[in-house]
């Protein structure tokens, strides 16, 4: 894996051409040290050159191995992944699970074996039979809000799972989210999507940090983009952090100005 440009942030450097350890890529991607109970929320997403987010219905035909590794480093440094229930639907989540290469990093950070698993979701239209619900390692969040149906959240807690209220409504207000999940000392978030609730977050103004993979593919076709819903008043500017490339895929990292 190559780097192209400097970290900005004081993170590792490698030389050219040089393969990259996860514990490399580990300091390349760490968080910032959080100030006070503070929250970083970052995505991590794919697109193809022609933006497309995903190749009917998933994100797994534009990734790479190299991205599937670096998804793995961001799931090793995260206290929670904040996923929607369409993703949850579309690509078959699972638990998180621990990793030995992870494991002492993660306990030197104070964080427990495995992210959290949260799914965001208004209608709580989710199997709670699924092993994402029936075998986490730590008990898988639902954030929903105060009109969400009562039985669902019954269904969702007799599972196992914990409902955590983040709007006042049936749906989740991001900024209440990012907030109630902080306030159990999740603090360094990742998002993983899908379009629609990373949308959300851009247009609440809580998304910190994109790792965004720019995929060497076109797709054509009408696919979403990695962001969805209405468009924000201004836009948004973000400024790179780092780059890397390997076998044509660019793995950005951009922060939020």
């Amino acid at each position: 894996m190559r780097q192209l440009f400097p970290v900005t942030d004081t993170t590792a450097t490698a030389a050219a051409d040089q393969e990259w350890s996860l514990d490399a890529l580990a300091d390349a991607y760490a968080y910032p040290e959080a100030e006070g109970e503070g929250a970083w929320l970052r995505a991590n997403m794919v697109s193809s050159l022609d933006g497309a987010g995903q190749h009917e219905g998933r994100s797994q035909p534009l990734s790479s191995e190299t991205d599937m590794r670096i998804f793995g480093v961001l799931r090793g440094l995260a206290d929670v992944v904040v996923v929607g229930a369409e993703t949850v639907r579309l690509e078959g989540y699972r638990p998180a699970r621990a990793r030995e290469a992870f494991a002492a990093r993660r306990a030197t950070a104070g964080q427990g074996p495995a992210p959290v698993i949260a799914v965001v979701s208004a209608s709580l239209n989710l199997d709670f039979s699924l092993p994402l619900f029936t075998e986490p390692l730590l008990p898988t969040l639902v954030l929903t809000g105060a009109a969400a149906p009562p039985d669902r959240i019954a269904d969702a807690r007799a599972a196992g799972a914990v409902v955590l209220i983040a709007g006042d409504g049936p749906g989740v207000e991001p900024a209440r989210a990012v907030a109630a999940l902080a306030e159990r000392g999740l603090r360094r978030q990742l998002t993983e999507g899908g379009p629609r609730l990373l949308g959300q977050f851009v247009a609440a103004g809580v998304l910190d940090e994109l790792c965004l993979t720019v995929s060497p593919t076109m797709t054509a076709g009408d696919a979403q983009r990695i962001a969805g819903g209405p468009s924000v008043a201004v836009p948004t500017r973000f400024q790179v952090a780092s780059v890397l490339e390997q076998d044509g895929f660019l793995f950005t990292r951009y922060r939020r100005i």
